[in-house]
């Protein structure tokens, strides 16, 4: 099993994407090229895959973030492609990941030695 720490990563490195990714971009940018939002949204899935296999421990013990709703993101993603309202996911693209991103560079750096 993958170690915790990995998860954690994968989650700045995927929000590290999805700002990059949407660098000069704006809404009506965004809703227009298919792409973009293509990459986006699998960026989105993989923060939420990363956080569904963090333990319930680690979880319980940084119940400030919402785990629950990033992991209920994820699934909608995956199983309700069909039904995603882009103009939520833009707003889960610029506002959540930059958030959770800060958190999770925080979390890393207070629990962890190194950034591996």
């Amino acid at each position: 099993m993958r170690r915790e720490v990995l998860y954690l990563s994968d989650i700045v490195e995927a929000a590290d994407d999805i700002h990059e990714f949407l660098t000069g971009i704006d809404l009506d940018d965004f809703l227009k090229n298919r792409i973009l939002q293509s990459a986006v949204l699998q960026k989105l899935a993989i923060i939420g895959e990363a956080a569904a296999h963090l333990s319930s421990d680690f979880r319980n013990h940084h119940p400030d973030i919402e785990w629950s709703d990033i992991v209920a993101f994820r699934n909608i993603v995956v199983h309700a492609y069909f039904a995603i309202d882009w103009p939520i996911v833009w707003v889960a693209a610029t506002q959540d990941a930059p958030e959770l991103r800060a958190r999770i560079d925080e979390i890393l750096k207070n629990e962890y030695d190194s950034r591996q």
